[in-house]
């Protein structure tokens, strides 16, 4: 089964800089993929002709003559901007042309425009947003809400887990993902009232549930998914974005030291390199919009080619195993 991904070429920081490089190496992976490249006609094909390899026939240039940009208010984005790359690249899910959508753009439009026209799931009261945070097993522990709903009822937080529960399952191969509840301490009596309740539905659910977890859990692993609101989600993911490149900043501060700390950096370079490698935000890249009726993938606003190509990996497998489909199964299962 041949998968066709509609990517909003012209979104995020570096628009065709960054898209069509990525597709065009992913598609030297993948025999089985077929790109819709949506953007300016004429910059994708300046883009593309940097690269004469590329399979042409697996790839087809949709036009749009709008982008929306990094700072536009979802109004203006939603509204005024019904031809931008964005919105055309999600209409073509919509339409059943493509079976994911990739974007680099302004998150809040992504949310809005995708919840628009694709709508939610029916059970589903709240789309999240869900990625996966780097830990101490050089796995990733998969978090939501990493800010769509700042503010969350405790049946929301048990949406959030049950949709997480089937994307780690298509995502990772896990049949019984284990599922935490983010908390200021592990004791059932700890949090506010929404915590409590959702702790409370958590238990008389039929999800893998571990129990309460801490923010250093998140690190360590403890559980596969961790579970709270977005306001929390969308900081704690800042700032272990912001831990990673401050380590990656420092390994390369101390090649620039004295030449007795040089040829101890050296001599640490393998170690050094590979705990980098663990930490670096780039390999976990590619956010779900969990709760649509369409694949739809965030990428980094800042991702470069090495990155977007991750954000294309995890569309990929979420559309070959169809994983919205199992998501919407799941919800009429519980509402037997």
């Amino acid at each position: 089964m041949s998968v066709t991904l509609a990517i909003d070429a012209m979104g995020g920081d570096h628009g065709v800089i960054v898209t069509v490089p990525a597709c065009c190496d992913f598609l030297a992976k993948h025999a089985d993929v077929k790109m819709a490249l949506v953007g300016d006609p004429e910059l994708l094909k300046q883009a593309l002709s940097q690269f004469p390899k590329a399979p042409m026939e697996r790839i087809q240039i949709i036009a749009a003559s709008e982008v929306v940009l990094m700072d536009d208010p979802i109004e203006i984005a939603l509204r005024r901007k019904k031809d931008s790359s964005m919105r055309v690249a999600i209409e073509l899910v919509k339409e059943g042309k493509a079976e994911a959508i990739i974007s680099s753009g302004n998150t809040g439009a992504l949310m809005a425009i995708s919840r628009y026209i694709l709508k939610t799931l029916d059970g589903v009261d709240r789309p999240a947003i869900a990625t996966a945070i780097p830990n101490e097993l050089g796995l990733g522990t998969t978090m939501l809400d990493l800010g769509a709903n700042a503010d969350c009822e405790p049946m929301h937080l048990l949406q959030f887990a049950q949709m997480a529960n089937v994307m780690v399952q298509v995502m990772d191969g896990k049949p019984n993902p284990s599922i935490g509840l983010l908390n200021i301490g592990e004791e059932v009596i700890k949090g506010n009232e929404v915590v409590k309740q959702a702790g409370e539905l958590l238990r008389a659910s039929n999800l893998n549930f571990y129990g309460n977890v801490e923010g250093n859990d998140i690190f360590k692993g403890t559980t596969d998914i961790v579970v709270c609101d977005g306001f929390v989600g969308n900081v704690v993911l800042k700032a272990s974005e912001g831990l990673a490149k401050m380590m990656s900043s420092l390994i390369r501060q101390e090649f620039n030291r004295s030449w007795l700390t040089k040829l101890m950096a050296a001599c640490a370079m393998v170690p050094l390199l590979r705990v980098r490698k663990r930490v670096d935000h780039r390999r976990y890249n590619g956010a779900v919009l969990l709760g649509l009726r369409g694949c739809v993938i965030k990428s980094h606003g800042s991702a470069d080619r090495f990155g977007f190509g991750f954000a294309l990996d995890r569309a990929y497998e979420a559309a070959k195993n169809r994983m919205v489909e199992r998501i919407a199964k799941a919800f009429v299962a519980e509402t037997r």
